[in-house]
């Protein structure tokens, strides 16, 4: 009985040391995404035109600026008719900031590259995160939006402050809009689209959350970030008033480890239907 145990002592051990090994290795398993959009008021000329989505990089100690670079590589290798990025560049120190840009200016869209922050972009550095931003290109969208023209038709681009340390401002996003548009919103943090009243958004982008960055095999996370526990942790959610399609992120933070919540680039395929 004794020597029973023993064994079962042996291979709990063990797996326990695989499975921790293995949460160390998954940061590094990027999956690249593909997620059909469809709508009636997608215009035809953006009719197969293909959005990458990404997220939560948290450059510091836990994410290289080699890794960074290859990131942008494999961004740019998808050939992105637009690229948008949902926040949390940087994971702590101001002194990250320069050189994450430094990186992403090298990303590369026709239709331009657009971003807002996230919760760890704030702290006293939102200025200068801006300011980075708009540098390297990356056409800042905190409570502000932009048409995005293409052959005389045009989708609209907008975005909200982060929910936890910013305003939040819709009005830029929605008050010029039709009822035929095909709008996009930006939003950190998923639980912003609890507040939204409107059916004129078509589409939400989010981050934050890291699917949990660790769960149960794909089940559950013990914990998510977001105030509606598993209902945000990742891929789509329906709202009453909009559709929200939340990214897994890039990055980690806090540990550099991912359980079953692969980092994600995620590319959006448009569709006219």
């Amino acid at each position: 009985m004794e020597k029973k145990s023993g064994k079962i002592l042996l291979a709990l051990i063990l797996s326990a040391g695989i499975l921790s090994a293995y949460s160390l290795i998954e940061p590094y398993l990027m999956e690249v995404k593909q997620i059909g959009v469809e709508s009636k008021d997608i215009p035809e000329s953006f009719d197969g035109k293909k959005v990458v989505f990404i997220s939560d990089i948290h450059y510091g100690p836990f994410f290289s600026k080699e890794r960074v670079r290859d990131l942008v590589t494999e961004v740019n290798d998808l050939a992105p008719d637009l690229i948008v990025i949902g926040g949390d560049y940087v994971d702590h120190s101001s002194e990250d900031i320069s050189s994450c840009f430094e990186e992403l200016r090298n990303l590369k869209a026709p239709l331009g590259v657009y971003g807002v922050l996230g919760n760890h972009d704030h702290w006293g550095r939102e200025n200068l995160t801006h300011e980075k931003m708009t540098e390297a290109g990356i056409t800042p969208l905190d409570n502000k939006a932009v048409w995005i023209s293409l052959v005389g038709e045009r989708i609209k681009l907008g975005g909200v402050g982060d929910l936890w340390h910013d305003t939040q401002n819709i009005s830029p996003t929605i008050d010029d809009v039709g009822v035929d548009d095909f709008i996009v919103l930006l939003s950190h943090n998923p639980d912003y689209a609890e507040k939204i009243k409107t059916d004129k958004v078509d589409l939400v982008l989010s981050g934050h959350t890291h699917d949990g960055q660790v769960t149960f095999f794909w089940l559950w996370a013990p914990y998510t970030n977001s105030k509606y526990g598993q209902k945000y942790r990742s891929g789509f959610v329906d709202t009453k008033y909009a559709k929200v399609y939340v990214t897994r992120g890039i990055g980690t933070t806090i540990l550099p480890i991912r359980f079953f919540a692969r980092p994600e680039i995620t590319v959006l395929n448009l569709k006219r239907v």
